[in-house]
């Protein structure tokens, strides 16, 4: 094992470190309506079927990212993503089948790190520059700190309930950057950075606002 492949190997590590907060933040809210006894299940079904999935997206990223409009897509879905998961409160996890909810939560799983996974993919990928076993090894150790991860999330949402608007607001935000970053978008937003920051600012709180107003409504109408 040469030194050039320790050096990406810990450069992909690092960036699964990086990248991978805003995906542990996803399983964490996915799962946090599960009972004790499937949340373990369901991160750990959610996240390796994930990996399978970001190892077909590897292979065509550059592919995938010349599709027009395809960031801002993601992310519009991404925000109501974090809309879903924020209003999503406990008293329709007791209305739902543990088996239903569970098949719930590794499809928010799935659904959500196929939208956010494309940064993760392109460092990943431009870090193993073509070695596809390095991939595949970033791909693998990025499991266990994701998983890791939602685990400390989950603790400090059961601790603390309101952590969970900071966890949707972190996911409102990966949504702007990718609708910002959208290529097709671009000129808007480079040539009007103010447009920028106040279209980034506007979705955050809009999305956090709107998820407060759907769930109070739910609780006190049930």
């Amino acid at each position: 094992m040469d030194m050039e492949f320790i050096i990406s190997l810990l450069t992909i590590i690092g960036i699964d470190i990086i990248l991978g907060g805003d995906n542990a933040i996803v399983v964490a809210l996915a799962c946090r309506n599960l009972p004790h006894e499937l949340r373990n299940r369901a991160m750990i079904i959610g996240i390796s079927l994930a990996i399978f999935m970001r190892m077909g997206l590897t292979v065509i990223a550059v592919q995938l990212l010349s599709i027009p409009f395809l960031l801002a897509i993601g992310g519009g879905l991404l925000a109501y993503i974090a809309y879903q998961l924020l209003t999503n409160n406990d008293h329709e996890a007791s209305i739902n089948g543990g088996s239903t909810t569970l098949f719930a939560a590794i499809k928010a799983i799935l659904i959500a790190d196929f939208i956010m996974g494309f940064d993760n993919v392109i460092a990943v990928a431009g870090a193993a520059h073509g070695n596809q076993l390095l991939v595949i090894l970033g791909l693998i150790i990025s499991v266990p700190i994701i998983l890791w991860g939602s685990k400390l999330i989950l603790l400090a949402f059961d601790k603390f309930p309101q952590v969970i608007y900071i966890g949707a607001a972190i996911l409102a935000y990966t949504s702007s950057k990718m609708i910002t970053h959208e290529p097709m978008l671009s000129p808007l937003f480079v040539n009007w950075p103010s447009f920028k920051v106040a279209f980034q600012i506007i979705l955050i709180i809009g999305i956090l606002l709107i998820g407060w107003y759907t769930k109070n409504r739910t609780v006190y109408t049930v």
